[in-house]
C-alpha cells in the first residue's frame, strides 16, 4: 500500500522520554497505519477501520493488560 499521503500523528499515550512513541495515520481510505516513531522508514502495521476499532476497544477494556 502506498503510504506517501499518510499524515502521521503521535499517540497521546506515547512517552516522550526514551523515544517509545507510536504514530498513527488515520487519513488513508482503506487502512489505519501504525509505526514506531524511532523507525519511520521501518515496517508499518496496517489495520482495516473495523480492525482498528476492535483494537482500540480491546485497549480501553484492558484486553491487552498483562
Amino acid at each position: 500500500m502506498d503510504l506517501s499521503a499518510a499524515i502521521w500523528r503521535k499517540s497521546s499515550r506515547s512517552s516522550d522520554n526514551g523515544g517509545q512513541c507510536v504514530e498513527v495515520a488515520a487519513n488513508l481510505p482503506e487502512a489505519i497505519a501504525i509505526r514506531d516513531s524511532k523507525d519511520p522508514d521501518g515496517p508499518k502495521l496496517l489495520l482495516t477501520p473495523t480492525g482498528w476499532a476492535t483494537f482500540i476497544h480491546g485497549i480501553k477494556t484492558g484486553d491487552f493488560d498483562h
